[in-house]
């Protein structure tokens, strides 16, 4: 790597980092619980564009009371693009697969994403990974199968969209830290809401000519549905919800290894299980609370690598 990296002169925190990667995935799986729960009522397209158009006044309010001259495109525009375009596309495989499996399993399934940010990192970012850090993956990974359990006789091919949805999060995460160290997160994040409704509306146009009307088996090109004040609700919740995702996201990848902050995003299984619990009427068993268990404790293991 080039001496010349902007990346080599951010000194990481590792407790700012652990602490906005927690607080993202509460938020964050917050919101995908009330996808789920609102499925049937919103097209993908319709979520993106919407969700994000009520955040990005909220980005640019911040900009001009807070930092005005921070306003500007990315330094690194392409690296920027590159990235929202990975993490767009890793919402859309995800969502597409929450109608057919439980929260708790597709959660499981997208948090194979630690492994990923894990060998990623050490291939391509040539980080050290320790022992115990090795140990703790490991744990966590043991979690989320015990909570996915897959079966022969219940599997269905939905089960892997969450999993393509953990390798363009690492490969997005990974170019976070690589490449955009340097970069405020609130322009990172307002680059990733505008290829949202960039990435809706060709969704939206797409789906004008494969779609007539609201069909579970076409949700990715499903036509768009008239809004009531209760579906507005939610619809200003997701927004929120992405608002802080986004930016701690950022935050916690511009300012820790990916392995550790990586290791720590295990929590999200934890979060969208009580979700799943609240919201959605889901009861975890006894081996998905051993999984819980071997998460959290393969978090703590991490932060003491």
């Amino acid at each position: 790597m080039s001496s010349e990296n902007p990346s080599n002169f951010r000194v990481d925190n590792i407790p700012l980092a652990i602490g906005s990667v927690v607080f993202a995935v509460l938020a964050l799986s917050l919101g995908d619980a009330l996808i789920k729960g609102a499925s049937s009522g919103f097209a993908i397209s319709q979520i993106f564009v919407l969700r994000s158009a009520l955040v990005v006044p909220v980005f640019l309010g911040i900009f001009l009371i807070r930092e005005p001259k921070a306003l500007r495109l990315p330094k690194r525009l392409g690296w920027a693009l590159l990235r929202s375009f990975l993490m767009a596309s890793m919402w859309v495989c995800y969502y597409i697969s929450l109608p057919f499996l439980e929260l708790s399993a597709a959660a499981a399934a997208y948090y194979t994403c630690p492994i990923f940010i894990t060998l990623f990192s050490g291939l391509l970012l040539g980080d050290k990974i320790k022992g115990l850090g090795w140990i703790a993956v490991l744990l966590g990974f043991l979690g989320v199968l015990l909570i996915l359990r897959p079966k022969a006789d219940d599997f269905n091919w939905y089960a892997l969209l969450p999993i393509v949805s953990a390798i363009l999060y690492a490969f997005a995460m990974i170019t976070t830290r690589a490449k955009l160290r340097e970069e405020h997160p609130l322009v990172l994040a307002l680059t990733l809401h505008v290829s949202f409704i960039i990435t809706g509306a060709v969704i939206a146009g797409v789906g004008v000519f494969s779609a007539s009307g609201y069909n579970p088996e076409s949700l990715l090109f499903a036509a768009w549905v008239e809004m009531n004040p209760s579906q507005w609700s939610v619809m200003v919740t997701l927004g929120v919800a992405m608002l802080i995702g986004s930016i701690c996201a950022v935050v916690a990848y511009q300012n820790g290894p990916p392995s550790l902050v990586g290791t720590f995003d295990f929590a999200y299984v934890g979060f969208a299980v009580m979700w799943g619990i609240v919201l959605l009427g889901e009861t975890p068993d006894l081996m998905t609370i051993v999984g819980i268990l071997l998460i959290t404790g393969a978090g703590a293991m991490a932060l003491r690598q």
